[in-house]
């Protein structure tokens, strides 16, 4: 893609990478081919960098750093900023001189910048820094005014206001501050207002009116008294007059004997629910409600408390009651039923009218209005806040970000680690400088492996268990002898805490030329080891079973058993094919071994070295060109893409660099070296000696034969 910025690339890692050194470089990263980019994703976690930034960055907060939040991230950070350049410096700090406010978010920015330092005491500072807002919830928690509209009770020094916040709270909700502590908003309050002066106009309704509180400050009490048996008083006078209406309806509307019968058969009590469904007193035409005796006993109770708060206040002391009494009654409390009906919704009832009457009439709702005005008027600077803390974090850490991210300049050119390198693992002799933090080895492993690195995967602790995390570790120099599960070693990570480091899984892959020239031998040597061991096994075994054998034999009586049949005997054709067999593979090796002997002795003295040599190579090259072909193939994409990157390039590590990135053991420059070891095991000559003579002898053979 044609541009009118000029770019500069380095090649490192067998694919040229972009060289990002300026500003305008970071500004016109919006037109470079993000095919060039080395990485379009990341994660925010389990890297070596700010998370806090990595958050700020990840605009959809999935967890992932994308390529086009990296630009709009710049884009807003270079709009903020009167010189791009800032952002390599990487400073934690920023003089308010750089904010351009020449927009409305600039100025936005700079008014908190100052509003910030104001609060901490510096009103005079020229620049704020990330150590200024070290703590930015902490710093917003604990200004007086915070901007939020919520005020709380304990920032209010007027006891009187303070009550009336807390009873607020209690009656009309509350509203989190950005203390954390709860508050009143002023949409709080307004409802709280209205809701009170609603209730004070209703009850000063009632209060004027006689027709309404017929009984004074008694009515609410005898009107709960007569609602609880209105409809069971309205049911009896109803059946009365039925009786009076059909005399024979008398007797069934009073409950039937079969009706007693039933209950007769039961444990009967006043609060039972049958009890209850019978009428309140037998039933006759037009008969009277007796108020004393007579009545259902599950009603009992009611009707008394009817009788003393209700009947004798208006009719005086009646032993019963009519129907037209009861109509009248029912006359009585229809208005205050009504304004009952019209009691406004809400929750400050409660508080009581007294209370409710004090509130208003105290001007705590115009004191509380100019105090969330006074919170609000700083909103615009303390929502700032957050964009001044964005735009520090944006000025330290984006020139790194997209070196370890556009390009992997701080890792390919050693200037600095990489942010996915965790730290450094001592282990076997070696420091390996590829370290990455693992979640899941197993998944990990399974998409690792592609890369052709040699990978341990070490569990590590410290303080005694309280802290744990895995990693893979990338051996890249030496060989794998001595790598295996449950070794261990010391990992350091970043910050320098060192941690206790176990293996607990392995990728094994060649790792060096050199391992590859060894091999051959190694596995030969190793195979004819287990061989001669299984062997000596196997014989000390046997030896063992005998002397068991023979031990145990020793105290038992001796019973005769009938003799085992004899062997067949030993049948020489059958075995002529074997033995033929084996002649001819000894004979095919003697006669290999013979020409090659023969061949180096053959040469003359200052070839026989080149012929070793070149048998050597002979022996080792096939090896040694599959190490070097994998070598070459090594890829870093796989372990990142492995830990949630978005790898866009075939990252290599070739051989001169992957041997920088294990450390191998070797002396300081200048140290003095002792040879004597004092616990040296002692040389045994004689096998020399007789491999020499047998050397010798096979030569006298073979001259004696002709050969030569």
């Amino acid at each position: 893609m044609a541009t009118s910025h000029t770019w500069n690339f380095f090649r490192a890692g067998g694919f040229d990478q972009v060289q990002l050194d300026s500003g305008a470089d970071l500004l016109a990263l919006k037109d470079l081919d993000q095919k060039l980019w080395v990485a379009l994703g990341c994660p925010t976690r389990g890297l070596e960098f700010d998370t806090r930034t990595l958050d700020l960055i990840d605009s959809d907060a999935d967890g992932h750093v994308r390529a086009n939040e990296v630009l709009a991230a710049i884009d807003w950070a270079g709009k903020l900023l009167k010189n791009a350049d800032l952002l390599v410096k990487g400073a934690d700090s920023l003089a308010l001189a750089d904010i351009d406010d020449s927009g409305d978010e600039g100025k936005q920015v700079l008014a908190s910048a100052r509003h910030i330092l104001k609060s901490l005491g510096k009103p005079d500072a020229a620049a704020i820094s990330l150590a200024d807002m070290a703590d930015i919830e902490k710093f917003v928690a604990g200004l007086e005014f915070n901007g939020d509209g919520v005020i709380c009770a304990g920032q209010i020094a007027d006891a009187g206001l303070r009550a009336t916040v807390e009873d607020i709270i209690k009656s009309a909700g509350s509203a989190a501050d950005l203390s954390g502590e709860i508050g009143v908003s002023r949409e709080i309050a307004e409802r709280f207002f209205a809701e009170a002066a609603a209730y004070v106009a209703w009850q000063a309704k009632g209060e004027s009116d006689v027709a309404i509180l017929l009984l004074g400050e008694k009515t609410t009490a005898a009107a709960e008294s007569f609602h609880a048996v209105k409809d069971k008083v309205g049911d009896y006078f109803t059946r009365c007059q039925l009786a009076a209406y059909d005399a024979r309806a008398a007797v069934p509307l009073s409950r039937s004997a079969e009706d007693y019968q039933r209950l007769a058969a039961q444990n009967l009590s006043a609060q039972s629910r049958e009890v209850a469904d019978f009428p309140l007193a037998t039933v006759a035409a037009d008969k009277p409600l007796p108020l004393v005796s007579g009545l259902n006993p599950a009603w009992q109770g009611k009707l008394d408390a009817l009788r003393e708060q209700v009947v004798q206040p208006l009719f005086g002391n009646k032993e019963s009651m009519s129907a037209q009494d009861w109509a009248a009654l029912c006359a009585r409390f229809a208005a205050f039923d009504a304004w009952q009906a019209e009691k406004p919704a809400g929750s400050v009832g409660p508080l009581g009218g007294a209370r409710l009457r004090e509130i208003l009439g105290s001007g705590h709702q115009a004191a509380l209005d100019a105090l969330i005005a006074q919170d609000k008027a700083v909103e615009f600077e303390v929502k700032a806040t957050r964009l001044v803390e964005k735009l520090l974090r944006y000025n330290r850490d984006l020139f790194m970000l997209v070196n370890n991210f556009v390009s992997f300049r701080n890792f390919y050119t050693g200037k600095g680690k990489a942010i996915f390198q965790a730290g450094t693992l001592y282990l076997d002799g070696r420091s390996c400088e590829l370290c990455v933090k693992v979640e899941d080895v197993a998944k990990h492993a399974g998409l690792a492996g592609l890369g052709g690195f040699c990978l341990a995967y070490c569990d590590c602790v410290r303080g005694g268990g309280a802290e744990k995390m895995t990693i893979a570790a990338a051996f890249t120099a030496g060989d794998s002898d001595y790598l295996m599960v449950g070794r261990n070693g010391v990992f350091y990570d970043r910050k320098g805490r060192d941690w206790d480091a176990g293996i607990v899984r392995i990728i094994d892959h060649p790792i060096s030329i050199r391992q590859a020239f060894w091999s051959p031998y190694k596995k030969l040597s190793k195979m004819i080891s287990e061989q001669l061991q299984k062997l000596a096994a196997s014989k000390a075994g046997a030896v063992e079973g005998k002397m068991t054998h023979v031990a145990e034999g020793s105290g038992k009586v001796v019973v005769e058993t009938p003799p085992a049949p004899p062997k067949p005997p030993f049948d020489v054709a059958k075995f002529a094919g074997i033995f033929a067999a084996i002649g001819l593979a000894i004979g095919a090796i003697g006669g290999i071994l013979a020409s090659i002997v023969g061949g180096v002795l053959g040469l003359k003295f200052w070839q026989i070295p080149l012929a070793l040599i070149g048998l050597l190579l002979l022996i080792s090259a096939p090896s040694m060109a599959l190490a070097w072909f994998k070598l070459k193939r090594r890829n870093l994409a796989p372990i990142l893409d492995a830990n949630g990157w978005a790898i866009n390039a075939c990252a290599r590590i070739n051989i001169p660099f992957g041997t920088l990135l294990t450390g191998l053991a070797d002396l300081p420059e200048g140290a003095n070296r002792s040879l004597a070891d004092p616990f040296e095991e002692k040389q045994v000559l004689w096998p020399y000696y007789l491999v020499i003579a047998a050397g010798i002898c096979s030569l006298i053979g073979l001259w004696y034969v002709g050969f030569f």
